[in-house]
């Protein structure tokens, strides 16, 4: 197998990848072409299928896919244009080579988290964490292997923990230096700030949107969680609820960003900063890591809009 992470400009392959997207386009003379996601555990590559023949035998998306094609670089970066597609057949393929996972150990990320929680003086705040994160097996076990994004960071099994045990940390860091914070809110809403996309997306290796992903999205039904679970235990402050269902809604800064509210709390700023810091820094990794580009500039990001410059001297 040759992984895209090995991929060379110019080399001819001959491999199987998990078709992520397959989209049917038309060039500006209205011929048709196909446009694909490919992906191992290693990354994500486009793919471009110019000439519509015999060789290229039906498949849908989420289809392992054998394909001969020939490595090209496209406004720096690598781009595959292939010339022949079929379905890989039973054997050809081992299906852990083709879902991207953490480098680190879920387990020890999880009991990480789980040392946070246990730090919480507040008795209702560190009840509300124990009872999602802690006693609902059925989200302390999708929270373990979900992915943080579909594409955008942290996009593979484990991405969510480890996304959020990150953001965590960064609020607890800050939560020392502004006296104003409050440290268990800052913490709670650290720990629950994507739990909604335990609902949000699929399981892989589809890492896909849900109905309820699309239609309301990870930030509604994350406070939609904390509302459901603060009201089932006894005496739980509606303004603390109402605290932390705010800091939910918010953690994206901005309406254009998806967020329905602005943060309006030190806390819920806080949480918002943190979890770009992470996002954003996410991303300009795995830009570095992944580009085989000769040289200190790997080019345009077009996530981050610039031209990224490794910081070799």
């Amino acid at each position: 197998m040759k992984f895209i992470s090995e991929l060379q400009a110019d080399e001819k392959i001959v491999t199987h990848y998990l078709c992520k997207q397959k989209q049917s386009l038309k060039t500006r003379s209205g011929k048709t072409y196909l446009s694909l996601k490919l992906q191992d555990k290693t990354g994500v590559i486009d793919g471009k299928v110019w000439e519509l023949n015999n060789d290229i035998q039906s498949f849908e998306e989420n289809d392992y896919i054998k394909i001969d094609a020939i490595v090209l670089t496209y406004q720096n970066e690598l781009q595959l244009k292939i010339t022949k597609i079929r379905k890989s057949r039973e054997g050809e393929y081992y299906p852990q080579d083709y879902i991207p996972t953490t480098d680190k150990d879920i387990e020890s990320l999880y009991k990480q988290l789980l040392d946070y929680i246990k730090s919480i003086q507040n008795p209702f705040i560190k009840q509300l964490l124990n009872n999602i994160l802690v006693k609902d097996e059925k989200i302390t076990s999708a929270f373990k292997v979900r992915s943080a994004a579909k594409q955008m960071h942290h996009s593979y099994m484990g991405g969510l923990l480890e996304h959020t045990l990150n953001v965590v940390q960064i609020c607890d860091f800050l939560a020392d230096f502004y006296r104003s914070a409050n440290r268990d809110i800052l913490l709670c809403t650290a720990m629950l700030h994507d739990v909604g996309k335990v609902y949000e997306l699929t399981d892989f290796p589809s890492n896909e949107y849900t109905d309820d992903g699309q239609l309301l999205g990870h930030l509604v039904m994350g406070a939609q969680m904390i509302k459901d679970e603060a009201s089932r235990i006894p005496e739980f402050p509606h303004a603390l609820s109402s605290l932390l269902q705010h800091s939910i809604l918010s953690h994206h800064g901005e309406y254009e960003y998806g967020s329905p509210k602005r943060p309006k709390t030190i806390e819920a700023f806080i949480l918002h900063m943190a979890d770009d810091l992470d996002a954003k820094v996410k991303m300009l990794e795995d830009a570095i890591d992944n580009n085989n580009t000769v040289g200190s500039w790997i080019g345009f990001q077009k996530m981050l809009q610039r031209n990224i410059r490794r910081s070799n001297f």
